[in-house]
């Protein structure tokens, strides 16, 4: 029969030794993934945007309209004839340099608003940050009638002068830009049903390669595992002194006359 003393000090060691077992199959269900760590595919940019204005089609991730026209604008040494995407105010410039009031057509940009990630929605985040823009030529094939009246091919836009080489006060010009994405692995994250901006997106720096190490992650489950080993290994060593040391006193009582 096991004497009291030593079911006194086994008792925490089998109380330690069923966590022990059971920390395993807890610390399982703790690490299980529920959400993606690095996107995998491209990105895509969902339904193509239009400018309907001109008829532009872009299937990238955001479309960009820059008009320009050109205009008077003072300087040190007196009048230049410059292209500018705003009005200059030229109220107080010299008889013959007056500029028209306001610019007629307005620059636009369009964002994708469909654009996923591994088939899971892209935050605009990622895209306003991140994106490139990119000089690009449209076909024009779906230039409305009373638009091309107006406007001819220039260069990698359209332009409003009978001749591009000597444009007028009041000319414009209409350039198109649209958004393509660089590789998104270590610059976006999983958070809150979509594919997020990382904080430290902009620093360049790569993703994290360390475990987790919060309340729920493997470096706290592998902390408390050690405790607990640690825990079991003292328990142990007092049940061997102990006993060690029972043996003695029966010796001792039994050598005694």
């Amino acid at each position: 029969m096991t004497p009291a003393w030593a079911r006194a000090a086994l008792a925490p060691m089998l109380m330690l030794a069923t966590v022990a077992m059971a920390q395993p199959a807890q610390s399982a269900q703790s690490v299980q993934p529920v959400a993606p760590i690095e996107p995998v595919d491209d990105p895509q940019p969902g339904e193509a945007l239009r400018d309907r204005d001109f008829g532009v089609v872009s299937r990238q991730f955001g479309l960009d309209r820059q008009v320009e026209m050109y205009q008077w604008r003072a300087d040190g040494e007196g009048y230049a004839r410059v292209w500018n995407s705003a009005p200059i105010d030229s109220s107080g410039f010299a008889p013959g340099h007056e500029n028209p009031t306001k610019i007629p057509l307005d620059s636009r940009r369009w964002w994708s608003d469909s654009a996923t990630l591994d088939g899971q929605p892209l935050d605009l985040a990622v895209l306003q940050v991140l994106g490139e823009w990119h000089v690009f030529r449209p076909s024009f094939s779906r230039l409305p009638a009373n638009l091309a009246a107006s406007f001819q091919p220039e260069g990698d836009g359209l332009g409003s002068a009978e001749n591009p080489l000597d444009p007028q006060i009041g000319d414009l010009r209409v350039r198109w830009r649209e958004l393509r994405l660089p590789p998104l692995a270590g610059r976006v994250e999983w958070r809150g049903g979509g594919w997020r901006l990382r904080p430290d997106a902009m620093q360049g720096r790569p993703p994290d390669e360390e475990p987790a190490s919060g309340p729920n992650g493997s470096g706290a489950l592998s902390r408390t595992t050690t405790w607990l080993v640690g825990g079991l290994m003292a328990v142990m060593l007092v049940v061997v002194l102990l006993r060690r040391r029972h043996r003695r006193a029966h010796a001792s009582r039994a050598k005694s006359p």
